[in-house]
């Protein structure tokens, strides 16, 4: 530092330290700022923690995991389509293909096999039975129209009467399902071949007598209409239904001629009795038999269970339900085992 002469201020280096400093006024009043400024810092540190903890965005719950449902009891569509296929691998698999049954059995490393490779195949599955055992449990019974292959095939003599393939027989095998974590389904063991179900009963309908259609019934007439219309393309369909019901027309059309041969209907074994003009919202639940023909001249019977409902003075379809009404005596044959 220099010292004071006539006239002249004593100053400050240029540089201190390698800082770049300013006049003691200068630093003053920088050191004021920053008091200040770290004051007013913590004075707003509350308010501002506060302000953060207002506009913080609620916390997002996670989405739970959808958990896929298990078939109810007599629902085929879970454990009878897997032992459909399983089956099919059973069939096929012969000596030294026995991981083809890996998928489908977890113990399929400990079976051995005698037959022949290929030997048969399944041409068709159907599962006829599904009984639940217990919770996640099944046994399911498979109809397997089986077709032997190669030499076995042609020696075999044909049995069933199978109008596919000549040798083939319908056999059935009895297959347990169970269901794992995360509803992974596995057969408990390999399928049992058993007899065939026995048939059951026909069950009760809740309809009357089924008779002829007077040719005057204006419901009749409706009936005509719509499955012509419905089955081989003849006329709009929509002229005859309901407003708010939806019905697309078979296409392309099975049929060239189809004809309302019997109707029966609930409640009544004379449905043609009521030819008046019928009141606004009235409603008949019917079972209409149909015979419908083909291009080739060939008649086939078909079933529809429909509801009709009046406007305007007619007739119209209200709706084609996918099974006829039972009667009130008809009780399931599984509700009959629990009793």
């Amino acid at each position: 530092m220099r010292r004071r002469t006539e006239g002249v201020e004593d100053v400050l280096p240029g540089e201190a330290g390698g800082w770049a400093l300013g006049s003691l006024g200068a630093a003053a009043n920088a050191v004021t700022v920053l008091r200040r400024t770290t004051w007013a810092l913590i004075v707003a540190g509350p308010v501002l923690g506060v302000l953060s903890m207002v506009s913080r965005p609620a916390p997002v719950a996670p989405v739970a995991p959808v958990r896929q449902e298990q078939p109810a009891v007599g629902q085929s569509v879970g454990p009878g389509g897997f032992a459909e296929l399983f089956v099919s691998a059973y069939l096929a698999a012969g000596e030294g293909t026995e991981d083809l049954l890996a998928s489908f059995l977890p113990t399929a490393r400990d079976v051995t096999l005698r037959a022949a490779p290929g030997a048969q195949r399944a041409q068709e599955l159907a599962a006829v039975k599904v009984r639940e055992v217990s919770g996640g449990y099944w046994s399911v019974t498979v109809a397997a129209r089986v077709v032997p292959t190669g030499a076995a095939g042609a020696k075999a003599e044909p049995e069933g009467g199978s109008e596919s393939e000549p040798g083939s027989v319908l056999r059935y095998f009895q297959v347990p399902v169970r269901s794992g974590a995360g509803g992974v389904l596995s057969a408990a063991a390999l399928p049992a071949e058993v007899a065939a179900p026995v048939s059951g009963e026909a069950p009760s309908l809740a309809y009357g007598q089924s008779v002829p259609v007077p040719a005057a019934d204006p419901a009749g007439q409706t009936l005509a209409g719509f499955f012509a219309a419905y089955l081989a393309g003849s006329g709009q369909l929509d002229r005859y239904l309901s407003p708010g019901t939806e019905l697309s027309a078979v296409s392309p059309a099975p049929y060239a001629r189809v004809e309302v041969a019997q109707v029966a209907e609930t409640g009544t074994n004379d449905p043609g009795a009521q030819q008046d003009a019928p009141g606004d919202g009235a409603r008949r639940e019917l079972l209409v038999q149909v015979a419908a023909t083909d291009t080739a001249g060939q008649e086939r019977p078909l079933a529809y269970a429909v509801v009709i409902t009046a406007r305007d003075g007619r007739w119209e379809i209200g709706s084609v339900e996918g099974a006829p009404v039972l009667s009130k005596g008809s009780a399931r044959a599984d509700e009959e085992e629990a009793q």
